[in-house]
């Protein structure tokens, strides 16, 4: 099962994998340009594959300017 952490929630979840990062992203009802999806020191993009034994964390885009 793969580990996921939402931090903007502090929630952990598990899903069977492998699943493409827009997959998981929709079954968490989540919009894809709201969020970096980071495994390791790496963003994943939306085609990308999560496998079985990863872990990855969710974060909040932030925006802000002067």
């Amino acid at each position: 099962m793969m580990k996921i952490y939402i931090s903007q929630s502090e929630k952990t979840c598990e899903f069977q994998g492998p699943k493409q990062v827009k997959a998981i992203l929709k079954d968490l009802d989540i919009i894809p340009e709201t969020v970096l999806v980071i495994r390791g020191d790496g963003l994943l993009t939306e085609d990308e594959m999560v496998s079985d034994r990863d872990s990855i964390e969710i974060r909040p885009v932030i925006s802000g300017g002067v």
